[in-house]
């Protein structure tokens, strides 16, 4: 996925059951953010971090969404345990397509990697951050950063 480039449509069902797509995304700017295991030290962190900021993003006029390659009843328990307000969207099935669209499957995990991207109220992607290896965070700041040059 390219900066500048449209961002690849999807329909995806969040943690309650209900249809999050790119479009409904549109009008604001958007956050997408991959993450490759629920209930793991580093993408607990990185969601709750979200979570803990989710007003800065909020006065950004920024909508955020998790993407994982996990079933729906996955994203419920885990969007329930850790208080998550923003959808937690399941890419299970076909498996990844939504990661392997964006560029951010990895195939010999099965799992989507650390990939984010940053969209404009068209959908354009206009920033991508993403860390070179499954046991490095990415940085909060860097979204807020990114969304403030939009």
């Amino acid at each position: 996925m390219t900066i500048g480039s449209p961002a690849p449509a999807f329909e995806l069902y969040d943690q309650n059951r209900e249809v999050v797509s790119l479009e409904s995304l549109k009008g604001s700017k958007a956050l997408l953010v991959f993450i490759p295991f629920p209930f793991t030290g580093i993408c607990d962190s990185e969601t709750c971090a979200i979570r803990d900021h989710l007003s800065k993003l909020n006065d950004m006029d920024a909508k955020v969404v998790i993407i994982t390659v996990h079933a729906v009843p996955v994203t419920i328990k885990w969007a329930a345990e850790n208080g998550f307000e923003f959808p937690v969207l399941s890419d299970y099935w076909p498996h990844g397509e939504v990661a392997k669209a964006y560029g951010a499957f990895n195939e010999k995990m099965g799992a989507a990697n650390r990939y984010s991207f940053v969209l404009d109220a068209k959908g354009v992607v206009r920033e991508v951050i993403n860390t070179d290896a499954l046991g490095i965070h990415r940085e909060f700041d860097s979204y807020t950063e990114a969304l403030a040059k939009l």
